[in-house]
């Protein structure tokens, strides 16, 4: 796989909108050119359900990340920012984390942020991150359906995922929505 491929195989989505937040993922799993599973779950529900984390890049990479944040969020008693940064830190300077690829998007009922592990901690100015190989189709539609729509949050990240899933052929429309309010 070239590095240009990495991120393919999943779209991710957040939209933070008038006080909800709604996080989507479409469910397919690609290996090169294949798609071996259509129904994967992307997002998970961390701190008792209070966050929400999904994730693009390698479903290894990112399991271990999983585990990597909740133990953050436990230490930092569900505070994700400072749970976010001590994560980023590690994975900046940790030899052996610096070799996973994947990203992940976290949110809270107050905070969205994108985590990298090039030290990268983003929190988005108009409260949506898309990440992926459909990433920035997902993006550009979900800023659009914000700026000309009346559908909430929930309905604007699925919205946004069914158009990434009709230009991106790694992306699907089987598409999983989490919220929090």
């Amino acid at each position: 796989m070239n590095p240009g491929e990495k991120w393919h195989s999943t779209t991710i989505v957040c939209v933070r909108l008038n006080g909800k937040v709604a996080m989507a993922s479409d469910g397919q799993v690609t290996l090169g050119t294949t798609i071996m599973k259509k129904t994967a779950a992307k997002i998970r529900r961390l701190a008792g359900g209070d966050v929400l984390a999904g994730f693009a890049g390698s479903s290894a990479d990112a399991f271990a990340l999983f585990s990597r944040f909740e133990a953050k969020l436990d230490e930092y008693r569900g505070n994700l920012e400072r749970a976010a940064i001590e994560l980023a830190k590690d994975w900046r300077t940790d030899k052996m984390l610096r070799q996973l690829e994947a990203l992940l998007i976290v949110a809270d009922r107050n905070s969205s942020l994108l985590l990298s592990g090039t030290g990268d901690l983003i929190s988005p100015e108009e409260g949506i991150l898309a990440v992926g190989s459909g990433g920035p189709y997902a993006l550009a539609a979900a800023r659009a359906l914000c700026a000309h729509s009346a559908l909430d949050a929930a309905q604007i990240a699925e919205q946004a995922l069914r158009i990434a899933a009709g230009i991106c052929v790694y992306t699907n429309d089987h598409i999983a929505v989490e919220t929090l309010s």
